[in-house]
This record gives structure tokens, sequence and C-alpha cells, in this order.
């Protein structure tokens, strides 16, 4: 038995390891598609890069583990039935349970290993790459001027320049206007100039050459000051053109960047204040208006002489009514927090168990194929892995909004395919069902089909 084992989870271990693989390979390309235009031009060091990469492949990791169980289990269990191993092992006296025992073993491992790193991983990987990412957006461009246009990047200054030269940082015909002084108006001219950087960025530097200053003062407007100059230096300060990273503790964590534990914590809290506003809602809707008017009493408020009985009940219950309203809004908002971290709960267990799911789907599935290629996995997959992923998008979005409850939006995927899993496992067991691939091939063109090697 161990020897059966050991040959059937050897067969599954390459197909894993190279489906997983590709899986976040492509992950990977998708998400640096979607930040390419975000990071490209920031100058960012090669570090930063490799930082945000890093801690975005934890959910990347989370995603591709069950897609790679399916596809290794189908190319596993496809590989054997098509060299007729399956077929050696049930005239053994193996039934299929038992071949698929291994499997759904080892599943469960990986699946207990995923609960953990969704918990204790996830988060804080998740935490870092939102932080990491503010401070790359925070990250203004390389600073850039363009012939014959004014530059305002730099707070507090405008700068014309006429010539720029590619190769170098060196300037013609420069005019600065400074505004940093709102009693002084500031114009510096000059024939050339050189722009750089201070070494850490906090301070953009303007060498000048043979020009001219001139300051008007704003307040009186009878004092003018002109100042020739050979040499002439400028310091300003340019704020967000350096890479810096934020305190971890100045930002709060959301929902995708916490523990179950934790959000049920949250929850619980959440679910403390929802009791505490239906108390306040049971308490109000109790008070009558000669309660209310004898508890204005008891307070020392006195009604004046010729105050309208009728007028201080419709305006009190309004006051009252409001109160309500905004107590049942409270619960409302409550709820829908509570909805969103319930949701967040659910799929931090789920997705993981979709491990074990998929393997009782792709094992008779595989056997039925009778082909364990990468290319019949991955079409098998594809169909399972959009009706999963519609599942479990489709209920999160429902459950956040409060139409289902959470754990039917994130389970309802898992029950549906487990299911059909369960079904054809069995029926694989008492029958020999195989899939006619002569049906697939009649659908697709003649000159697309790839004929079999002999």
């Amino acid at each position: 038995m161990i020897i059966l084992w050991r040959h059937i989870l050897r067969a599954h271990v390459a197909p894993f390891l190279f489906s997983a693989s590709v899986l976040v390979f492509i992950f990977l390309l998708q998400f640096i598609m979607q930040k390419l235009d975000q990071l490209a031009g920031k100058g960012l060091s090669a570090g930063v890069i490799a930082e945000l990469v890093v801690m975005s492949l934890a959910w990347m990791v989370v995603l591709a583990v069950p897609m790679a169980v399916l596809v290794a289990t189908l190319m596993a269990f496809g590989g054997m039935s098509s060299s007729n191993e399956i077929t050696a092992m049930r005239a053994g006296g193996v039934s299929l349970y038992r071949m698929v025992a291994p499997v759904v073993v080892a599943s469960i491992i990986v699946c207990v290993l995923l609960i953990q790193f969704n918990n204790h991983v996830l988060p804080d990987a998740n935490h870092r790459a939102k932080i990491l990412l503010t401070d790359i957006y925070r990250k203004k461009p390389t600073f850039s001027l363009m012939p014959g246009l004014f530059s305002q990047e730099i707070q507090g200054y405008s700068i014309l320049v006429r010539k720029t030269f590619e190769h170098s940082n060196e300037l013609e015909g420069v005019t600065i206007f400074d505004y940093t002084n709102s009693s002084l108006t500031t114009t510096v001219t000059a024939k050339k100039g050189r722009v750089s950087f201070s070494p850490d960025y906090r301070k953009l530097i303007m060498d000048l050459s043979d020009g001219e200053i001139h300051e008007v003062n704003n307040v009186s407007l009878d004092q003018y000051r002109r100042i020739r100059f050979e040499k002439h230096r400028i310091a300003m300060a340019a704020e967000g053109f350096d890479f810096q990273r934020s305190q971890a503790s100045a930002f709060t964590r959301g929902d995708r960047e916490l523990s179950a534990q934790a959000m049920q914590s949250i929850v619980d809290s959440l679910r403390a204040s929802q009791k505490e506003s239906q108390e306040r809602i049971a308490s109000l809707q109790k008070q009558d208006l000669d309660g209310i008017f004898l508890f204005d009493k008891r307070r020392g408020v006195e009604r004046q002489p010729g105050t309208d009985a009728t007028f201080a009940a419709l305006t009190r219950t309004t006051v009252l009514k409001n109160a309500i309203e905004s107590e049942f809004n409270r619960i409302d908002y409550l709820g829908r927090q509570i909805h969103e971290y319930l949701v967040e709960i659910h799929k931090k267990y789920s997705i993981p168990v979709a491990c074990i799911v998929f393997v009782l789907i792709g094992a008779p599935l595989g056997i039925m194929a009778r082909r364990g290629t990468f290319g019949v996995a991955a079409s098998l997959s594809l169909g399972f892995f959009l009706l999963y992923w519609a599942c479990l998008i489709g209920g999160e979005k429902l459950a956040d909004r409060g139409f289902i409850q959470p754990w039917f939006g994130m389970w309802a995927a898992n029950i549906l395919i487990g299911l059909l899993g369960f079904y054809l496992t069995f029926r694989m067991a008492r029958e020999n069902l195989s899939i006619d691939w002569s049906l697939f091939t009649r659908l697709v063109p003649k000159q697309w089909r790839l004929e079999e090697q002999p």
C-alpha cells in the first residue's frame, strides 16, 4: 500500500510544481502590466521593485495553489489512465477510493498549510505591499524641463528655460519666478544654468551664471532692487522626488490585511455595538410624550408661559423619530461591515478547502479523459476555474451587499463542485466512464486539429 501511495503521489509532484509555476508567472505578468505605468519613470531602485513583487507573490500563491492541484490531479490520473495503470490497479483489486485516498490526504495537508499561510503570512504581506504602493504613488516622476514651457513641479517656483540639452543638465535662457515669500516678488534670469538634485533628493539645485535678480516689495510697492551676478546658486525644496518609506503604524489595516482571528474580534465588537443600538431603540420606543415632559421637568426645564403644548409634543416626537432612525442607520452600517469581515473570514478557509474539492473532481475527470497532457488538463480545468471564480466573486459581491449570507457566498462554489466530484467519483468507482473525444474533434476545424503521433 505504501508503495502504491508513493507511486501515485510521485505522479502528482511534477505536474503540481509545473502548473503552480506557470500560474504564478501568469499572475505576475498581469500584475506587472497593471502597475507598469505607475512604476515607470520614477527612478525606483531594483530593490524596491523586487520587494513589491515579493510581497505581491503572497496573494498569487493563494490563488495558484488550488488551481495547480486541479491541473496536477487531471494530469496525473489522466496519464495513469492513458498508460493503463488504472486498469492494472483495478485488476489487482485496488478500488478508485484507495487510488484517490493518498491524493486527498496530500490535499488536506496542503489545505492546512494554506490556511496557516492565509492567517500568518498573507495579511502582513498585503499590508506591506499596500504601504509600499502608497509610497511609490506619492513619489513624483523625475524632474524635467521642456523648452518654452513653464514648469511648476517645484512648489513656490515657476521655471522657464529657452533651451535644454539632451545628454546633459545644461540650460540656456533661464527665468525663475520665486513665490515662496509673499512680501517679495523675486524674478531671476540667467543666460546659462545647470540643474541637479542634492544627494538625498530633498533639494533641487540651480547653478546659474551671468544673470540678474529683480526684487519688488509687495507690501509698500516702493522698493525695487536689481542685482547682477556672474555665479548664483538657488536651492529649492523638492518634496516628493525622493522615495520615502512610511511607518507601518501610520496605516490602518483593512480586512485583507488581518487574520481570521483578528477579524472575528472586530466582528464581535461590531455586534456588541449593534446590540447597544438595539437597546437604545427599545428604550426610546418605550418613552411617551408625558414621560418626556416629566423627564424634562425633572431636569429643570420649565415650560414658557403660553407655549403651545401640541407644538412642543410634535417637536419632541420629531426629535425622537430622528434619534430612532439614526440608530437604525447605525445598525445597518455596522451590519454591512460585519458582512464584509465575515466574507473575508470565510474566504480564508474556502479557498484552501478548494484544494480538496478539486481533487474530488479532478481524479474522475482525469480517468475519463484518458489523457495526461498539460493541454488537456488545462482545457478541462478552465471551465471549472471559470465556474469556481464566478461563484466566488458573485457570492462575495452579494454577501457584501447583504443579499445572501457570507458563509453561503463563499462556500457555494465548493459545495457545488464538491457534490459534482462526489457524484463522478462514485459513478467512476462503479462504472467505466470515459469522455468521447471524437465529439470534441468534430467541433474543431480540420486545419486546427493536431494529429496524434503513432
